[in-house]
């Protein structure tokens, strides 16, 4: 096992110990507030290009986003669940976004979601710590290139150390019209 893989796993297990009583007031908010299911699986591709489902909570409904959804993406606790994914040896802590999966698997894919494929997608990362949603997405794609090509676990203690006043900061949450 990789030192990353060690970091990863002791850190998921440990924070999933100790954000419990936060994860079954989140699911039980997102559940006594609005209709479906507390859980949102979405398919993403992983190391290698191999497909997984994250999970995040559910932050909308019709459309819109719930007030408790509102609260969920601001302080980035959407995201928690995705420790699971960590566990399961799918995503890191610390990585490029995952993508969605090709529409077209045969498709030639660019240069830089080429190169994310070549290491776990991550909960955080670079441009969650560097702007998060005000970022052009050509400068997250260049941000996570960076990641790929200079990642070690020195970085992704960086990383980690500052995704903490990120999510205590709160984000403007992006309005689905």
């Amino acid at each position: 096992m990789s030192a990353k893989r060690a970091v990863d796993l002791t850190g998921s297990l440990i924070l999933l110990l100790m954000l419990s009583p936060t994860l079954l007031a989140a699911a039980a908010a997102v559940a006594l507030t609005s209709p479906g299911p507390v859980l949102v699986r979405r398919e993403r591709t992983g190391l290698g290009g191999r497909p997984f489902t994250m999970f995040t909570f559910r932050t909308r409904h019709a459309d819109s986003l719930t007030p408790v959804g509102r609260l969920l993406r601001r302080r980035l606790m959407d995201r928690l669940p995705q420790l699971i994914n960590v566990v399961r040896g799918e995503m890191s802590l610390v990585g490029p976004r995952p993508l969605p999966p090709a529409r077209d698997p045969g498709a030639v894919r660019g240069v830089a979601e080429r190169a994310r494929l070549a290491v776990r997608p991550g909960i955080t990362g670079l441009w969650q710590i560097s702007g998060r949603s005000e970022l052009p997405w050509e400068e997250m794609a260049v941000l996570d290139l960076h990641y790929v090509e200079q990642h070690w676990l020195g970085l992704d203690l960086v990383i980690l150390a500052r995704t903490v006043p990120a999510a205590v900061a709160g984000r403007p949450v992006v309005r689905v019209a």
